[in-house]
């Protein structure tokens, strides 16, 4: 079943041409279409209806994924249309099959990841429930027996409508793993937001240290908005990033030509529609830190950060999220910011208090289906063995660091 899967989303292609997908029209009966295959047009346009915000599924963003992220290419687009003679994308979830995702031979498919670690499908806020029910039965023609949601909202209005229509088909998802991480509520005054998150004392603390970076030149907070000022101040946080620990571990973008292309393609893209900002703190013409921020609707998700490790001690990873939390809160069209770091992160989650619930669904798409028990035990398998795997490694970097790092004498 697998193959089958795998074989509709090789051969969409030729017969999206034939039915005008270009064009704007999808064919009820193509299941799977390559994500290039849906027009700007009318991903735009359910983006900008779309009932919960996702980021990372704005077409600039994973379009760019797609095409040369590493080990992110080459994902399908499992969609949903309103009926004739007007047809309208009213939901799109980009989607691969669980063998490209994971080397699992079962007929899955599972949300294609676009780098953000967030993978909420876009549904029309019109019409939730018919676009959840047509997203269902093109995953069945697909000859998918169930779909993974990884890194779903899984407290959000998407998963409602996926929980309400899931009862009506007595269906019952099954919820793998799950987690909170660090959101923001930027209703509030930003200064009033930061005191009661960090206190009188600490901010002081940090205050003191910013005087302290001052003396390398006058601390500004800037924002690249415009395309040619994002792709400027790209490259800036690019060269932070790899100077630090993700560049010492091989994990930074600009390390793979893939991920590079990736995101000099999609952060200029975004910015011509004010989606994205490079948000940076300079001391004169330094940049000591740098981040990468998206914008969708009333939302605003924090993709990475960068700093230049010679400035540590005047935190300055802290700092730029200090201003970057004031910069979001006295901006009346966003609401909330979504850190999309990972739980219990040590430098975001005292400052953004606000938690967003994050996890891995398991949706069947049969009733009493025997294989869905296959399927969850596997990806349970996987995770658990992933697990040992990621203490081991874990392990070993402390027994590294304490090889190198001298002792305090007891």
């Amino acid at each position: 079943m697998a193959d089958i899967i795998d074989h509709t989303i090789a051969h969409a292609s030729p017969a999206a041409e034939r039915r005008g997908i270009h064009g704007g029209v999808l064919a009820s009966d193509l299941p799977l279409i390559p994500l290039d295959a849906v027009t700007d047009a009318a991903w735009r346009q359910l983006a900008g209806d779309a009932l919960e915000p996702n980021g990372y599924y704005l077409p600039g963003w994973e379009r760019a994924v797609s095409a040369s992220a590493q080990g992110r290419t080459g994902v399908s687009a499992l969609s949903a249309w309103s009926d004739a003679p007007s047809p309208r994308l009213i939901g799109l979830a980009p989607v691969t099959s669980l063998w490209r995702a994971y080397r699992l031979p079962l007929p899955v498919l599972t949300s294609g990841h676009p780098y953000g670690t967030l993978c909420t499908p876009l549904l029309d806020a019109g019409g939730p429930d018919l676009a959840v029910r047509r997203l269902l039965d093109a995953a069945r023609r697909a000859g998918a027996r169930a779909l993974l949601m990884r890194d779903m909202s899984i407290a959000g209005a998407v998963m409602q409508a996926f929980d309400a229509v899931l009862g009506q088909q007595r269906l019952r998802p099954r919820l793998l793993q799950s987690y909170e991480r660090a959101l923001l509520d930027a209703t509030g005054d930003g200064e009033t937001v930061l005191h009661d998150a960090l206190g009188a004392k600490k901010l002081k603390e940090l205050r003191r240290q910013r005087h302290r970076l001052a003396e390398h030149g006058a601390v500004r907070f800037a924002v690249a908005r415009t395309p040619d000022e994002v792709a400027t101040a790209l490259e800036s946080f690019l060269a932070l990033e790899a100077s630090g620990w993700k560049g010492r571990r091989g994990t930074a973008l600009i390390q793979h030509d893939g991920d590079a292309a990736f995101i000099r393609r999609a952060a200029p893209a975004l910015a011509q529609d004010a989606a994205c900002e490079i948000v940076s703190l300079m001391a004169g013409e330094t940049a000591v830190a740098a981040g990468v921020v998206l914008r969708h609707r009333d939302r605003a998700f924090f993709f990475k950060l960068g700093v230049d490790e010679r400035f540590a001690k005047y935190s300055p990873g802290v700092q730029l999220t200090l201003d970057l939390t004031r910069h979001l809160c006295s901006d009346p069209a966003i609401s909330s910011a979504d850190s999309t770091a990972g739980p219990d992160h040590p430098m975001i989650n005292p400052i953004w208090r606000g938690r967003l619930a994050i996890g891995d669904v398991l949706i069947p798409l049969y009733a009493r289906d025997p294989a869905i028990e296959i399927i969850h035990a596997a990806l349970i398998a996987r995770r658990e063995g992933i697990g040992l795997a990621r203490r081991a490694v874990h392990a070993i970097r402390r027994w590294r660091a304490g090889r190198t790092t001298p002792q305090p004498p007891h």
